[in-house]
């Protein structure tokens, strides 16, 4: 929802554009949310407390009272979202946290009843919309409803879509306004930007999609935007410095929130000093520029500041940051600066697993990899690997008690995610 995922394909003469329209529609990457759901970073209120202490410590001499020689009185708290999650968890089996842990792709014109044995039977917890779904709002409803129906846990569905706007808005027809390039939003402020997100997220909430794959959050650092292929050739960066496109991807955030919608920033740390296409080769995706304190890493700074639901990692390789793994299967960029660093605990989620760059790895390897490097949810662009993915996942865990606790790591905060968006607990 990074599509890696990033929708899109090489795009090397401006004479194969609408092929290359064509592909993003048809191919699907997941180049799309935690801390669970961020609080809006505008100051708010204070909130009325929820333990409430009658305060009668000895310097309360008040004789009015008719407590006043009562002990101190406490309210338990409300359990919060986490440890509701961890409720729900407490009573799954390994193949229910697994199925939490997966994105199944749905393609325009295909039937919700497609993924209904996956949703039931194999328990998967998240849906992505793929293709050109080009019947409006309602016809969308419908689908999202069929889906939802599907669960039988009181555990809802993550259904997302990749709408970041120009060549990348999969939900096109009535009741969805034509989104304009994020190099557009770019010359937005960033007031109006998250108010145009906000008018987005509202219709995605109409059509039931609950995320947003969205927004792009990396810096073209290729000589000319055309080399860029993921990026910069389709338009799906801000078009500003980092920290620009940094504040821009927050304000795309707070809109999306503020409609009631989550969102994932992508596709960390940055696919903007590549050359291929993450989706369509393994040919010229090893970034050799981007650093952990230069260059677009500085966009994400700045995005992380809205708190998203959702970060979703790249399938580059970075060879000044760990020249060995791409960095969704890299515990030194996900596990030790995202959330060691950077301080990120929400769901983690990865580009689209069915990408060519990772065409050399075997499949049922993919989701063990990802989860071991401290990821979470697991988008996956084409059906042939689901279950195999599901399959190496469940297996991995029955054999290596210290990767099963990866899977509940994950699956809780995938659950906590969903408590905070009303999906669950």
């Amino acid at each position: 929802m990074t599509h890696q995922r990033s929708l899109s394909v090489l795009i090397r003469r401006t004479a194969v554009l609408a092929t290359t329209v064509s592909l993003l529609f048809a191919t699907a990457g997941c180049s799309m949310p935690l801390f669970a759901s961020g609080a809006d970073p505008t100051p708010a209120a204070s909130a009325p407390a929820t333990t409430k202490t009658a305060l009668n410590d000895g310097q309360n001499n008040d004789s009015d009272s008719p407590n006043a020689d009562n002990e101190t009185k406490t309210e338990a708290p409300a359990p919060n979202a986490q440890d509701k999650a961890k409720q729900l968890l407490s009573g799954m089996s390994l193949e229910q946290k697994v199925g939490q842990l997966i994105m199944v792709p749905l393609f325009a014109g295909n039937r919700a009843s497609d993924v209904q044995s996956l949703v039931q039977k194999n328990h998967v917890g998240s849906v992505l919309l793929l293709g050109n779904w080009k019947n409006g709002t309602t016809a969308v409803a419908q689908v999202s409803s069929t889906l939802q129906g599907y669960t039988s846990d009181g555990i809802g569905l993550l259904i997302c879509a990749d709408q970041e706007g120009g060549q990348v808005q999969h939900l096109t027809g009535a009741g969805f306004d034509t989104m304009p390039s994020a190099v557009k939003q770019g010359q937005m402020s960033v007031e109006d930007l998250r108010a145009a997100a906000k008018t987005w997220g509202s219709q995605l909430k109409s059509a039931g999609v609950n995320v947003d794959l969205a927004p792009v959050a990396g810096t073209v650092q290729t000589q000319s935007r055309s080399q860029n292929a993921p990026i910069g050739a389709l338009n799906r960066d801000f078009g500003l410095d980092a920290s620009g496109n940094g504040q821009h991807a927050a304000a795309f955030v707070n809109g999306m929130r503020d409609a009631g919608v989550m969102s994932s920033v992508k596709h960390f740390p940055g696919l903007g000093g590549v050359t291929g296409n993450t989706d369509f080769t393994d040919s010229g995706i090893t970034d050799t520029t981007t650093t952990l304190n230069s260059g677009q890493i500085e966009g994400f700074h700045q995005a992380l500041q809205s708190n998203p639901d959702m970060v979703m990692m790249s399938l580059a390789t970075y060879s000044q940051i760990d020249p060995e793994e791409p960095a969704a299967f890299s515990s030194k960029i996900l596990n030790d600066y995202l959330r060691g660093t950077l301080g990120y605990q929400g769901v983690v989620t990865s580009d689209s697993m069915s990408a060519a760059a990772l065409g050399s790895i075997p499949t049922n390897e993919l989701g063990v990899r990802f989860v071991s490097a401290g990821g979470d949810l697991i988008c996956i662009g084409a059906n042939e690997y689901v279950r195999p993915i599901l399959t190496g996942l469940v297996q991995k865990a029955q054999s290596d008690p210290s990767f099963a606790q990866q899977v509940d790591q994950a699956a809780l905060r995938v659950l906590t995610l969903k408590v905070n968006a009303g999906l669950a607990g």
